[in-house]
């Protein structure tokens, strides 16, 4: 079960064990939904009662949220808590993204009593709309710098290292899916892979990464005898279960020996997976299940730095090697 570092309304409460118990979300998401509503609610009770400023906002208590006061929550006062987190209090500015977020989380708060319990009639976020993103395009290595990536390993961990760092750049596995593996999850030529939401899918795994298995698993210090760690693929010098910190660390460090861009971490990593797949003829619904992406537009957003798949397609066009001499002749219509 979650834990939370203050008390909680069991209203607030039951949401949160709701999208940890039936939806499965992990501890990190379920305590994401806290903190964003934790802020709403604390905004709301200042809004409605100013001698609250005299305490500090991050302690104002949330414990005595009750339906009442969430059924009478209006569209403004949602649109106020976001210009709120612009800074207009004079706090730091939320990230566009951050606020996105919580906006996504006041969403599914009042989706959840509006149709899951019927508790409310109206849903004030019915009319809700997002911040506007600023979309980013990721970065990735390119061909070349990703075999300098893979040269670049080194070190008494190098066997353990270089299966990491192949996984991360043939599978695009995500950091925390990486330090998850366990050993019965590699079946033959496939990888169970233990996703978002717990969310599982299973990957084939290329040649380049079964020889880093392969050796890799010849030298596997044998993890001392935890449930935690005991059946972990990818283990410690203190035969322990690698963390996600360690991964990072590796990646790091390896970057950095190899003369690349040290802003280059495990998740451009991914980037680099997918957009290598995407270059070379892997279309984008088969790229959105091997990356574990649950909507499609998450993954479309490779379409766009995929440099080599809009040169093909601009060379495919028919007219693409059609000269000024070779239509001189052809009449206007």
């Amino acid at each position: 079960m979650t834990d939370h570092p203050t008390s909680i309304s069991p209203l607030l409460q039951e949401f949160l064990d709701y999208h940890e118990s039936i939806l499965s979300h992990s501890a990190k998401t379920v305590n994401e939904y806290y903190f964003d509503l934790r802020a709403f609610f604390r905004y709301i009770k200042l809004r409605r009662d100013p001698s609250l400023a005299e305490i500090p906002f991050q302690e104002i208590p949330i414990d005595d949220v009750d339906l009442t006061l969430a059924a009478s929550v209006q569209l403004s006062e949602i649109y106020g808590f976001l210009t709120f987190l612009e800074g207009s209090n004079g706090s730091a500015k939320a990230a566009a993204s951050t606020r996105a977020r919580k906006c996504a989380s006041i969403r599914s708060f009042y989706h959840y009593l509006c149709v899951h319990t019927n508790r409310i009639a109206e849903n004030p976020t019915q009319a809700l709309n997002n911040p506007k993103l600023r979309k980013s395009l990721p970065r990735y290595l390119s061909l070349t710098e990703s075999i300098r990536l893979l040269e670049a390993v080194s070190g008494p961990n190098e066997v353990r290292d270089y299966c990491i760092l192949t996984l991360l750049l043939n599978c695009g596995l995500r950091v925390s899916e990486v330090v998850g593996l366990n050993l019965r999850d590699i079946r033959d030529d496939t990888v169970r892979i233990l996703g978002k939401g717990n969310k599982e899918r299973q990957l084939y795994l290329n040649q380049a990464c079964l020889d880093a298995l392969q050796a890799y698993l010849a030298q596997r210090p044998d993890p001392k005898d935890d449930p935690r760690h005991k059946d972990a693929l990818f283990v410690s010098r203190n035969k322990t279960r690698l963390t996600t910190r360690a991964v990072e660390n590796i990646v790091r460090k390896t970057v950095l020996k190899a003369g690349l861009d040290p802003a280059y971490s495990p998740h451009k990593l991914r980037h680099t997976a997918a957009t290598l797949m995407l270059d070379h003829g892997v279309d984008i619904r088969t790229l959105q299940d091997v990356l574990g992406h649950e909507n499609l537009g998450t993954t479309q957003i490779y379409t766009h730095v995929s440099d080599s798949s809009l040169k093909t397609a601009m060379d495919a066009n028919p007219l693409a090697k059609v000269k000024k001499s070779d239509h001189e002749s052809i009449p206007n219509d």
